[in-house]
């Protein structure tokens, strides 16, 4: 039998060859944008590493994450579930409970079912314990393991917001009973100009002395690829989830002004170099041949001060994607998604199939033989390991930070249900939070439903899109097409009535987040 013919009935009948259980490397980029790295057009900075995975393997040209906001985004990641469906739009912050619904299934619970070690090192960001505020000098349960992970080692909320700890399985990393972390008081750990306080945290200077921002890029990388030598017998499932690129941009000395794009393109090229260890580290177990490894980001790149910098020095961080984190807009969730399987997936292939990061569940079920399914997640296996001849998903929701903006993804076409991107609205150069039409008049990116950065008086009150056509989105067709426009709306309004909305989680919308 052929290869393309035995890679065909792989694709199809998974569970045939289950017994056989690959290891899943799966890399989760902070804030990486579609342009951010050179597989995807980047040239002001380098990242041999990732390019090398693609060459490896295959690129992904129209994938997403199902929101563009870094919290719902790792929730439908882990759950298979949409994150309108919880009423999760903005990042959740401190204090927060666990907002992952433990009677669902989950990614990394279902892969421990299936016999793998599962780990996850890095950004959390899904809330700690049942309570509404995280009691952090106790258990902080339930968290990433109760969610299926054996162990987890990294940083509980952002690395722009406190409290500034590791977080080892359920305890605070170096916590001293004596001086313990209180919400309140005045913050006096790290110092960089985008950090927030809401609210200040205070005590814990054992803890705090241990998180040193300048190293966690290589923490994190030795602690999970020391976790990879330990579990070397596999099958094992790693979730590297970097804290890289999102701000404050604070890479270690060795990469401070290695990039053309600033502290920016400088915070890239070290998340590179810890790609680069972990495939170091397949390499040295011989794993390399038995690993599927999937690198992409949880959403576009964001126009911060440091985004803004890189954009002045000709970085342009979604390439040429209209919009950026936070939006409905292309740049806010069509992010970088490269898979390598060496001997399974061709190498140096493209595949331009519509596929979303909610897929891993089902994706990861069809390969290990579960049937395990989330609400909204499909096996794109096919997608991943040949080039089917039709298309997976034909349909995807997209989730901005604001509700209104709620998106549909028809084919070509994609359907906004409100104006502008949904995401930050900030009008000045320099602002923390720069988006939307000030956003556009600083890019010099062109919309036609704006001028001078500002809405135009008849722009229309949602907007329809043909991104085969108009992959920029420089023209809002939807009074052109009024008839497709309403279909979308008509659906989408269908699938926001079947979910059973709950007490929204998240940050209320409109309100500037530490995100």
């Amino acid at each position: 039998m052929s290869r393309h013919a035995l890679l065909f009935l792989f694709a199809l009948c998974p569970s045939l060859f289950a017994a056989d259980k690959p290891n899943i490397l799966l890399i989760l980029a902070d804030d990486l944008g579609y342009g951010d790295v050179g597989c995807y057009g980047a040239t002001k900075v380098k990242t041999p590493n990732i390019d090398r995975l693609a060459s490896e393997g295959r690129r992904f040209t129209d994938a997403h994450s199902a929101s563009s906001v870094c919290t719902p985004s790792r929730y439908a990641l882990l759950t298979g579930e949409y994150p309108f469906r919880k009423n999760l739009w903005g990042p959740v912050m401190n204090p927060s409970p666990l907002v992952v619904d433990l009677s669902k299934p989950t990614l990394p619970g279902m892969l421990k079912r299936q016999g793998y070690a599962t780990a996850c090192f890095g950004k959390w960001h899904l809330g700690f314990g049942d309570k509404p505020k995280p009691d952090w000098n106790a258990e902080l349960k339930p968290g990433p393991l109760e969610c299926g992970f054996d162990h987890y080692f990294g940083i509980p909320v952002v690395s722009s917001h406190p409290p500034f700890v590791w977080v080892e399985d359920h305890r605070v990393v170096g916590l001293d009973p004596d001086d313990p972390l209180k919400y309140g008081g005045k913050e006096e750990t790290l110092s960089f100009p985008e950090k927030m306080l809401t609210p200040a945290m205070s005590g814990a200077k054992a803890a705090h002395a241990l998180y040193n921002e300048e190293e966690h890029g290589t923490t994190l990388t030795e602690k999970a690829t020391t976790w990879m030598r330990g579990h070397a017998g596999g099958p094992f499932f790693l979730y590297f989830a970097t804290p890289h690129i999102h701000h404050p941009f604070t890479p270690g000395a060795k990469f401070k002004g290695s990039s053309e794009g600033g502290a920016y393109g400088d915070f890239i090229q070290e998340f590179d170099w810890m790609v680069g260890e972990v495939m170091r580290t397949l390499d040295e177990l011989k794993l390399r041949e038995n690993t599927l490894v999937i690198l992409t980001s949880d959403n576009g790149g964001m126009l911060n001060q440091g985004g803004q910098q890189a954009w002045k020095a000709g970085h342009r961080l979604n390439g040429e994607l209209l919009g950026f984190k936070f939006d409905a807009w292309e740049g806010g969730h069509r992010v970088p998604f490269i898979v390598r399987w060496p001997g399974k997936i061709e190498a140096g292939s493209t595949s331009d199939q519509l596929i979303c990061q909610i897929d891993l569940l089902g994706t990861f079920a069809a390969l290990t033989g579960s049937d395990t399914r989330g609400p909204d997640s499909i096996n794109v296996l096919p997608a991943l390991l040949g080039q089917p001849d039709k298309p997976l998903r034909t349909e995807l929701v997209l989730a901005p930070n604001r509700k209104a903006n709620l998106a549909l993804r028809d084919g070509p076409w994609l359907y906004i249900g409100a104006r502008g991107g949904g995401g930050f609205n900030g009008s000045k150069p320099g602002e923390h939070g720069l988006g939307g039409g000030g956003a556009l008049k600083f890019t010099g990116e062109t919309n036609s439903d704006f001028t001078n950065g500002k809405p135009k008086p008849d722009t229309p009150a949602q907007q329809l899109y043909h991104l085969m056509n108009d992959p920029r989105q420089t023209k809002n067709v939807i009074r052109e097409h009024p008839e497709v426009a309403a279909r979308m709306k008509s659906r989408l309004e269908a699938l926001r009535a079947e979910a059973t909305a709950t007490p929204a989680a998240s940050k209320p919308e409109g309100k500037r987040s530490a995100d």
